[in-house]
């Protein structure tokens, strides 16, 4: 379920895969699988990405619908 909400995340704030990709220091092909759900995402990556779009981790787990 994260997959999508990382997208749609990404999406609404205007980032790129690659601007994403950059700010969590990993390469664009990576970032891509974790939004298609090919790749678990990892925790350190999970957090980076609540802080960089102001929202817990358990909405882009998909556990709650509250930002």
């Amino acid at each position: 379920m994260y997959f999508k909400r990382i997208e749609d995340l990404r999406i609404d704030h205007d980032y790129t895969q690659q601007y994403v990709a950059g700010y969590l220091h990993i390469a664009r092909e990576v970032y891509r699988r974790y939004e298609k759900g090919s790749r678990t995402i990892p925790i350190d990556c999970l957090i980076s990405l609540s802080k960089l779009y102001d929202v817990s981790t358990d909405y882009i787990l998909g556990l709650t619908n509250n930002k």
